[in-house]
């Protein structure tokens, strides 16, 4: 007989499961209420996702809005959800999230799923981590993989879901999230893969793009096209099975064919140089924000006057280049040992790009034509006149004789470079071992229209506008002219054209003997004269007649900076240094009607939202300014109205009968200018304008090299001026400087510059001030002496100055300066 029943004796398993359960999770919970108040406070505040501010690439902007370029290692363009389409939105949620509109921002049963995933096969999923989650972590979170990491998504993600509406989150998260390719963000993604905005994508393109962030790399339909289709194909079965497309919708998206490639974003106006000048003035003043803030940075530039300067930089130094003959091709291959075109393409393209030339290949030459072949312009042909000008290159002062067939010239197998001429054909060209600049400024204002620092920048980034520093040569007489017009001498002054000697300030106890390059001096000469002729005795002269002193205090007021002007009388013959920027402020004086502007680039700055960060509020040159206009900001005086007369009529005739007649072509009666050439002609320069706009070009070698025997500033120079000016002023109406009251014309003595009595025929009109007593140099004396005005009576009746034959301009016989170690650094162009 049992003492005790069986039912009694059964132990209650049940209950102990349960409380070993309760306790559980009591302990859980306390110990992840316990890890929530460890954690909250180190949480960051979710609203400053409401003002949240993107790391956006600068761009840069011509004046007319083309785009310049962008400086910036993510690109990203944020959009407003209202402008995404709903597709778009329904591929992410599909791809990513389907359960978005229904969580608090945590998918618990995501994640429930991912845990018993793992807990059954070992393998991680992410199928837990929501939209949300990923706003949290790419926001606010590192990329490790840890368990705290998680719980700190899973706490602000709850939080941003409370605090934010799905709309918000949505727009961080398609702004936010890295599309592979450096693209962040949708529009960055559409645009990097299709070259188009997210409004028009197709539904195809939309997939794709949803389906990157899983894996960018590995997803890639560039890269990886058919591992990219294969998830595409997922998210598009995704949206069917969630009813977010129809069956017809789906079958035909499934059927677009795969059409992605990088697109970069479409640069409308192509000046690196510009672009350089942009970025460095934006790091200096805002550091690496500047490449992150988005800002849109307009400049001073003009796009038609940026590719017309581009355009005539590389074309006047290819002539040059050209005239002293072809260098052969530095590449030759044998034709019987490599027939592949695929090694021909490799070999053609590591030639790379420069300005507007092509790689090609001679495949045959023979005595009238040679056949080519190139990578993206088929098999083209040169004839003998394509040919013509390659003299062989023996120094820049001797070539060879013409040739006299093609293959005199090319050998099958020469890598070589071809251009079409301004008929379309193509031509066999070289490139240029010379270098130059040119730049344009608005006279009034100092905006730079236009630089063009250098043949090609993808060949060499030194920007010759804007740091080279070279010698003006006798572009800086007329500053030396203007201080001498200033001290009371007039454009009739005579001085005295001859040799002379004397001791030079810069080197105690020693001689300077300057003289004239030809060794042939005029005499007694008027100013206007010497100035068209560029004289270097006159110049030195008239400097030691003013004083050196005088001269230097007056080039600082037209621009220059102390180091750019030696304390020697060779800054007569521009002995200084300076860039082509330089030249162009220190002319705009004579282009403004006296006055000194500043240069500057960028005109304003605007924040990703389009709020003015900043705007020029420059200097303006105002001649009504008497009259009660703009007195505003205005720009400070240099020379007065009568000097800057006086120097604009003798800059004028350096152009109608000097060393740049050859600008008459233009057909122009308002151009003026002062060439240069440097010694032994390493520099060619011409300082050219028209009232209210100043150009300057300059050619010469970065080795300081010479040029070339009579590679003057009017031969070299002056024909890349003229070209740029020809397109620049075209239906442009020309302008005249008013005479200023204190001006007059008089009849003058041309053998000694003073004035003639009114009983005293005869003698040439010139212009002088009415109240100041005009000194001039005996004809006979090395020492200018002050000569008695003549009558003050009117002029009219008398002859005009003889027409004075065009002939070489004097070379400046100053030291040569010496390749400086560093550029010098740019000034600011705010």
């Amino acid at each position: 007989m049992a003492i005790f029943s069986r039912k009694t004796r059964r132990p209650r398993y049940w209950l102990m499961t349960l409380e070993v359960l309760l306790v559980a999770i009591l302990v859980i919970a306390l110990g992840l209420f316990g890890l929530y108040r460890h954690l909250e406070p180190q949480l960051p505040d979710i609203a400053i996702l409401k003002e949240v501010r993107y790391q956006i690439p600068m761009s840069v902007y011509s004046r007319d809005g083309k785009l310049i370029a962008q400086f910036g290692e993510k690109k990203r363009s944020p959009v407003a959800i209202g402008s995404v389409p709903q597709d778009l939105i329904h591929a992410f949620i599909a791809a990513e999230d389907d359960r978005f509109y229904d969580h608090v921002g945590v998918d618990y049963q995501g994640i429930l799923r991912a845990v018993l995933t793992f807990a059954r096969t070992g393998e991680k999923r992410q199928g837990g981590s929501t939209i949300t989650m990923q706003v949290a972590r790419n926001f606010f979170l590192s990329s490790e993989k840890t368990f705290l990491r998680k719980i700190k998504e899973i706490m602000l993600a709850i939080r941003i879901d409370s605090e934010l509406s799905k709309d918000q989150i949505l727009e961080l998260y398609l702004n936010k999230i890295y599309f592979g390719q450096h693209a962040y963000g949708i529009e960055a993604a559409a645009q990097v893969y299709y070259g188009k905005h997210v409004g028009e994508l197709t539904l195809g393109e939309m997939a794709m793009i949803a389906g990157l962030p899983k894996a960018p790399s590995a997803f890639n339909p560039v890269a990886n096209p058919e591992r990219a289709q294969t998830r595409r194909n997922y998210v598009l079965r995704r949206m069917r099975k969630l009813r977010f497309i129809t069956d017809e919708v789906y079958q035909r998206a499934l059927n677009e064919p795969i059409t992605a490639r990088i697109h970069t974003r479409l640069i409308e106006l192509d000046a690196p140089y510009v672009a350089e000048m942009v970025r460095a003035e934006m790091y200096q003043q805002y550091g690496d924000d500047a490449y992150e803030s988005g800002y849109a940075v307009y400049t001073t530039i003009d796009s038609h006057a940026q590719r017309t300067a581009e355009s005539a930089l590389q074309s006047g130094l290819r002539a040059y280049d050209e005239r002293h003959g072809y260098r052969k091709a530095k590449v030759h291959i044998d034709l019987k040992q490599l027939k592949a075109k695929s090694a021909w393409n490799q070999i053609l393209e590591d030639q790379g790009p420069a300005g507007d030339t092509v790689p090609a290949l001679v495949l045959t030459a023979t005595d009238t034509t040679a056949g080519l072949y190139t990578v993206n312009h088929g098999e083209p042909e040169l004839s003998y006149d394509a040919v013509r000008w390659a003299r062989p290159f023996i120094s820049v002062d001797a070539h060879g004789v013409p040739p006299r067939s093609v293959k005199e010239v090319l050998k099958p197998g020469d890598v070589i470079r071809i251009r079409k001429n301004a008929d379309g054909r193509w031509v066999l060209t070289q490139i240029p071992k010379v270098q130059g600049a040119l730049v344009e400024l608005d006279a009034d204002s100092g905006a730079i229209i236009a630089v063009a620092g250098g043949f090609d920048y993808r060949l060499s980034k030194f920007n010759r506008a804007s740091q080279g520093q070279r010698q003006p040569g006798s572009g800086f007489k007329p500053v030396v002219y203007s201080a001498a017009l200033d001290s009371g001498f007039t454009p009739a002054s005579v001085v005295n054209d001859s040799p002379v000697s004397f001791p030079d300030p810069a080197s105690p106890g020693g001689i300077w003997r300057p003289h004239n390059y030809s060794m042939k001096y005029a005499g007694p000469t008027p100013l206007r004269e010497a100035l068209a002729k560029s004289r270097n005795m006159v110049s030195i002269r008239l400097l030691r007649a003013v004083g050196l002193p005088k001269v230097i205090e007056l080039a600082e007021k037209f621009g220059f900076t102390p180091d750019e002007l030696p304390r020697s009388y060779t800054l007569a013959l521009g002995s200084g240094t300076a860039s082509p920027l330089r030249m162009a402020q220190v002319y705009a004086v004579f282009a403004n009607g006296g006055y000194r502007v500043d240069p500057y680039l960028i005109s304003r700055i605007e924040t990703q939202n389009g709020r003015l960060l900043y705007q020029a509020t420059p200097a303006i040159a105002c001649l009504d300014c008497a009259d009660g206009k703009s007195t505003a900001n205005r720009a400070k005086r240099v020379i007065s109205e009568e000097v800057h007369y006086m120097m604009h009529s003798m800059l004028q005739d350096v152009v109608r009968r000097g060393t740049a007649t050859k600008a008459l072509e233009l057909g122009r009666s308002d151009l003026a200018g002062k060439t240069g050439t440097t010694n032994q002609y390493r520099d060619a320069w011409f300082n050219g304008y028209v009232p209210g706009l100043v150009t300057v070009a300059w050619v010469g070698f970065d080795s300081y090299q010479t040029l070339g025997d009579k590679e003057t500033g009017g031969q070299t120079a002056l024909p890349i001026w003229m070209e740029f000016m020809k397109e620049m002023l075209r239906d442009v109406p020309e302008r005249k400087f008013p005479q200023p009251a204190g001006i007059m014309a008089a009849r003058i003595d041309p053998a000694t510059g003073n004035r003639l009595p009114a009983s005293v025929p005869g003698g040439i009109v010139e212009l002088v001030p009415r109240p100041t007593p005009q000194p001039g140099f005996d004809a006979a004396a090395e020492e200018p002496e002050v000569a008695a005005p003549a009558s003050q009576s009117d002029a009219s009746g008398a002859r005009a100055p003889e027409s004075i034959p065009p002939e070489e301009e004097e070379i400046g016989e100053a030291p040569p300066a010496q390749p400086a170690e560093t550029p010098k650094p740019m000034e600011s162009l705010f």
